[in-house]
C-alpha cells in the first residue's frame, strides 16, 4: 500500500511517500506555503498523483506524553485534511523525526541552505519509517 507521511509546518510541510511493499520510505517534496488552502489542495494533488491509500501526519507529543500547542495544530490540520481527501489519515508519533532527519543529513553532509530545503521531507521519511516498522511488526 502506498501511504503518504506529512510533517506539518506554520511555513514548510514535508511529504515521503513509500513504495506499494512498504520497504522502502523516500522524502517526497516540501510544500512551502501559511496558506491552509494551498496546502491542502496540493497534498490532494499528490494522493491523486502518487495514488496514495493512506496518509500519516506526525503529531509532535511532548517527551512527557502531554500534548502541546504545536500537537493540537497538527491534529487540527489533520482534520481539515480529512475534509480534502478520500483516503484515511491517522496521527502518528513524531517527537524525534526532526532531530533524527538532522542526523541523517549531517551523516550525508547536507548542511546550510542544501539541509533547510530538504529537512521537512527527510523528517517525514522518519515518520514514515516508523510507521512502516509498526505496521510490519503488527503482522
Amino acid at each position: 500500500m502506498k501511504i503518504l507521511a506529512v510533517d506539518f509546518g506554520d511555513v514548510r510541510t514535508g511529504l515521503a511517500v513509500c513504495d506499494k511493499g512498504e520497504i522502502l520510505a523516500s522524502p517526497h517534496s516540501v510544500i512551502t506555503t501559511r496558506a491552509a488552502d494551498k496546502l491542502l489542495q496540493r497534498i490532494a494533488e499528490v494522493v491523486s498523483e502518487e495514488s496514495i491509500e493512506e496518509i500519516i501526519v506526525g503529531n509532535p507529543i511532548n517527551m512527557n506524553n502531554t500534548r502541546g500547542e504545536r500537537s493540537e495544530k497538527c491534529v487540527y490540520f489533520a482534520d481539515k485534511l480529512r475534509e480534502n481527501v478520500s483516503v484515511p489519515v491517522s496521527m502518528w508519533d513524531e517527537r524525534t523525526s526532526t532531530q533524527m532527519a538532522h542526523v541523517l543529513l549531517s551523516e550525508a553532509d547536507k548542511r546550510g541552505k542544501k539541509r533547510k530545503e530538504v529537512i521537512d521531507a527527510a523528517a517525514a521519511a522518519v515518520i514514515l519509517e516508523s510507521y512502516l516498522a509498526y505496521r510490519k511488526n503488527r503482522k
